[in-house]
C-alpha cells in the first residue's frame, strides 16, 4: 500500500509540474504578445488628428512628415521603428528617456484602397533624429496636416489643443455661403452647412462651422441648421505589427 500511495503521489506530483509548466508557457506567450510592436492605422482623418492631438500635450512636440505609396508603407513604418523605436513599450520609452534619447511616434493616414500614404513623426525632446529635419508645434508656422491646423487655446487656464480649418478653406466657405445665398439658394445653402458639419469636430473646427452657420443666417438662410457634433474619445486605428 506504501508503494502505492508512493506512486499515486508522484504522478500527481508529476501532473501538478506539467500544469505548471502549461500555465508558464501560456503567461510567457501572454506577455510576449503584450509585448509586441505595433502602430496604430488610422483610416479617417478623425483618427489621425486625434492621434497627434493625445501626443503633443505627452512632450511629442517636434514634427515631420510626407507622403508614401501605400505599397511601401509597412516598410516606412518598419523602418521607423528600427531606427526610432516606434513601436515601443511605455517601459522601453521609459528607458529610451533614461538614456536621453528622444521618444517617438508614428501618425499614419492610411484610408481603405488608398494609393497613397499621408504619415507624420512626432518625437520628445532628445537624442537620435539629427537626421530629420523637425519642426516645433509651437513655431509661429503653424502645424498644417491633412487640410487642418493645430493651434493652441486656453480653457480655464490651462493651455490645449486643437484643430481647425485654415484661413484660405475658411475664406473659400464664406465666399461659397455668400453666393449661395446672393442666389437665393436655400437647398443649396443647407447642403453646404451638412457638409461643413461632417468635419472633424474639434473644438477649433466646431468654432468655426458655428460662424459659417452663423453667416448664413445673416444673409437671410431661414433653413434647418446642422448638429455640430463634438469628437469622441477616438480609436487610433487598427495595430500594424512590427518586428
Amino acid at each position: 500500500m506504501e508503494h502505492h500511495y508512493v506512486r499515486v503521489v508522484a504522478i500527481e506530483s508529476h501532473c501538478t509540474d506539467i500544469r505548471f509548466l502549461r500555465y508558464t508557457a501560456h503567461q510567457q506567450l501572454n506577455e510576449k504578445a503584450c509585448m509586441s510592436a505595433s502602430t496604430p492605422i488610422a483610416r479617417s482623418k478623425t483618427a489621425a488628428l486625434a492621434r497627434i492631438l493625445d501626443n503633443v500635450p505627452k512632450g511629442y512636440h517636434r514634427y515631420t512628415c510626407g507622403t508614401v505609396a501605400a505599397r511601401k508603407a509597412e516598410a516606412l513604418a518598419q523602418k521607423f521603428h528600427t531606427l526610432y523605436g516606434i513601436g515601443c513599450s511605455p517601459a522601453q520609452r521609459l528607458i529610451r528617456k533614461g538614456k536621453g534619447l528622444a521618444n517617438v511616434v508614428l501618425v499614419m493616414y492610411w484610408p481603405v484602397d488608398a494609393e497613397k500614404v499621408e504619415w507624420l513623426l512626432l518625437a520628445t525632446d532628445g537624442k537620435g533624429l539629427e537626421t530629420e529635419t523637425l519642426r516645433d508645434v509651437g513655431d509661429k508656422q503653424r502645424l498644417k496636416w491633412l487640410g487642418y491646423e493645430l493651434v493652441r487655446h486656453t480653457n480655464r487656464a490651462k493651455v490645449m489643443w486643437t484643430w481647425r480649418r485654415t484661413k484660405e478653406e475658411m475664406t473659400e466657405l464664406h465666399a461659397l455661403i455668400a453666393m449661395q445665398a446672393n442666389q437665393h439658394d436655400t437647398a443649396a445653402i443647407s447642403e453646404t452647412l451638412e457638409l461643413i458639419a461632417r468635419q472633424p469636430g474639434f473644438r477649433g473646427v466646431r468654432t468655426q462651422s458655428w460662424a459659417l452657420c452663423e453667416a448664413a443666417l445673416q444673409r437671410g438662410y431661414d433653413g434647418p441648421l446642422p448638429h455640430l457634433y463634438f469628437v469622441q474619445k477616438t480609436n487610433h486605428g487598427e495595430r500594424l505589427a512590427l518586428a
